[in-house]
Formats: C-alpha cells, structure tokens, sequence
C-alpha cells in the first residue's frame, strides 16, 4: 500500500508539470516586480519578462474579468477605486502601472508568456458570482489554449475560490490545481479532485498533520507569501515543492546554499 501511494505521488508530480519532492522552485509573486528590470510594476509585462529573464521557475499573475468579459491582469477587485467587475474593459484600458505600462490584458500577458519556460501561475480571482466565476474559468483555458500553452508544463493554476478549482478540475485534468484558502483539509480538497494546495506558510504550523496529509495523497505543495529569512528557511525545511515570493532573489541565495533549488532548463 504504501509502495502504491508512493508511485502514485510520482506519477501525479511528473504530470501535472509540478517540482521534484527533492528540489524547491522559485515562483515570483506577480512577477520579478521589486526591481529596476521589473519596474518596480506588480502583474506588469516587465515583471514578467525580468522572471523569465532571470530563470525562476514560475512567476504568479492575477487574473480579473470585467463587466464586458475582457481578461486583466490585476490584483485587486478595482482599479483606482472602481470595480473591476461592474464596468467595462475601456474604462481602464488607460489605467498605468507604476512604470509607465497599462494595465495588462490577459492576451498580452499571455504574448510573453510564449517566449519562455518560465511557468506561468495562473491566479484566478474571485468573482461577483459563481456564474461569472465559471464563466471566467472557460475563457481563461480557451485564451491559454489559443496561445498554445495548454500544456501542465507551461502553465498551473491557483485559485481561493473552490468552484473555480472544482471548474478548473473538469477543463484542465492533467494540469496541477491548487486551492489557495487554507481552510480545507487536503483529503477534502483530493475528493473533489483538486490536486494541490498553495496555503500561506503560517498554515503549515497550525495545521502540520495537512502537510503528510497532502503528501500520501499526492498532491503538491506551494506556499505563499514567504519574504522574510526566517519564513523561507521555515519553508525550506518542511520541502515544500514551490515558495511564492516578492524576494525571489533571496529564495534563491538560501536554497543554493543548502543545493535544493530547481529551476526550469
């Protein structure tokens, strides 16, 4: 039995484009942003491309729809005070970022994309219903698709919310799936299909039994938002597959230290 959990895990980690159990990837948190390459520019085209340039295994991007049903990378739910989901793509097609980009669209994002290995870590954010939701979920696999990276080596996807990782499950089975709230437990989670859980570090301590947890049943393990020494050095210990950062460099330094890094070739 325990031989069978073992190659199953394997099985599910090599297809499903997720990290070795004995190496850790670097994904950067909205891209290789904190820096003059990245433009200082969280979700920017330039974020991306200093990820790309600088070898990280993945780079995090956010994914919104607004009230026309146009595909944005952002963040938050609005952009300088007004809500993404209730107005129209050309009322921010002129919004800048911090270097001077608009605020992307997910086709642009998905243009540069193509031009590396660098996985892309496909946040889908919550939506105004369920409807919108689901709705979100099919045009982000067909964008992906018509940009040729429906490919789980290319691509993963995250989500907080459990109905679009449920959706998500259905559309894209053979790609890594990981539910971002922290409030369900792993064999849960599996039930359901999800093969993944990306769950802020401090979750990992009040719940250390979900690690194993998540482990005999295959699934991978990303943490969010570690930064600090100590926060990466906690990660690192418990081997973790992927440590989401805004310190991406620094992730680097400490696992290159102890030889566990692994990045894409």
């Amino acid at each position: 039995m325990i031989k069978r959990l073992f190659v199953a895990a394997a099985i599910m980690v090599m297809t499903a484009g997720a990290v070795s159990a004995q190496k850790i990837a670097i994904t950067a948190h909205r891209g290789n942003w904190d820096c003059e390459e990245g433009g200082y520019a969280r979700n920017s085209i330039a974020a991306l491309k200093a990820a790309q340039d600088n070898g990280y295994w993945g780079s995090e991007l956010d994914i919104q729809m607004t009230k026309d049903f146009k595909l944005i990378v952002h963040h938050d739910p609005d952009i300088k005070g007004v809500r993404i989901w209730d107005h129209n793509w050309d009322e921010f097609s002129k919004a800048r970022l911090e270097n001077g980009e608009t605020v992307p669209t997910f086709d642009e994002y998905l243009t540069q994309g193509e031009k590396s290995k660098c996985v892309l870590v496909c946040e889908l954010k919550s939506q105004k219903t369920n409807a919108h939701e689901l709705y979100m979920t099919d045009l982000v696999v067909n964008a992906i698709k018509g940009h040729n990276l429906y490919d789980p080596k290319r691509v993963i996807f995250i989500s907080f919310s459990l109905e679009i990782c449920k959706r998500l499950t259905l559309l894209c089975p053979n790609f890594t799936i990981q539910y971002l709230g922290g409030d369900i437990a792993p064999d849960v989670l599996k039930s359901y299909g999800i093969n993944g859980i990306d769950y802020h570090f401090n979750v990992f301590a009040k719940h250390p039994d979900w690690f194993d947890q998540a482990r005999a049943n295959g699934m991978s393990i990303n943490c969010w938002t570690a930064n600090s020494e100590e926060e990466i050095e906690m990660m690192i210990k418990q081997k973790v597959d992927c440590i989401t950062t805004d310190e991406p460099q620094r992730v680097r330094r400490l696992l290159r230290r102890g030889k566990e890094i692994r990045q894409n070739k």
